[in-house]
């Protein structure tokens, strides 16, 4: 029994790249809120059995136009999905960061860096995991949308490839793309990365 698992990143939010929004709380913006209409079209030719989000503002937003082209009465909020936290970093500009030695280390070493909330890029990855493996055996052969965050896409990607987590540069996870992953006993297989609808 398998689950085909689309992971969703949340659409563009004002002057998304330039700053880095972590835990906060963004609108989309009039991008974001164009591309979530052309995720609804395009995740409504699925048969999804359900929608999770993390609960960010901006994924709800992402989430709630999906669910309404798939006919999905309730939005589940899973913390698994959430933002990683980057504590004091949220809300600084990339540019500002670029002068923080904790920062570089982040994107360096990725596989053992903490944030300065103490959360790891390995956290992200298991908890995101864990998700995938619940749904297995709640939602067998049934398709499910899970919106969340680029790092936490990358980080499930990563271990369905059986990359190191320090490979999550390799590839990119744009606003408002699709993953598809199928997922199940016998493992995962990837089978579209960052498809844009």
């Amino acid at each position: 029994m398998t689950t085909t698992i689309f992971l969703v990143r949340h659409a563009a939010y004002d002057n998304v790249g330039r700053y880095l929004a972590g835990r906060q709380d963004i609108d989309l913006g009039q991008t974001g809120q164009a591309q979530t209409l052309r995720l609804a079209r395009r995740l409504a030719r699925e048969t999804l059995a359900a929608i999770f989000s993390s609960p960010r503002k901006r994924t709800l937003e992402t989430a709630k136009p999906i669910a309404v082209a798939c006919n999905i009465e309730q939005i589940g909020i899973c913390q698994e999905l959430d933002e990683i936290d980057f504590g004091a970093w949220s809300g600084k500009t990339f540019e500002e960061l670029a002068d923080d030695a904790a920062w570089r280390m982040w994107n360096d070493q990725r596989q053992s860096a903490r944030t300065p909330s103490g959360e790891t890029m390995q956290d992200a990855q298991q908890r995101i995991v864990d998700l995938m493996d619940v749904l297995r055996e709640q939602a067998p052969n049934r398709c499910v949308a899970l919106i969340s965050h680029a790092d936490v896409i990358k980080a499930a990607v990563c271990k369905v490839l059986g990359l190191q987590l320090g490979d999550c540069f390799r590839f990119d996870i744009e606003p408002a793309s699709i993953t598809t992953v199928v997922h199940g006993d016998w493992g995962s297989k990837l089978i579209r990365l960052n498809e844009i609808a």
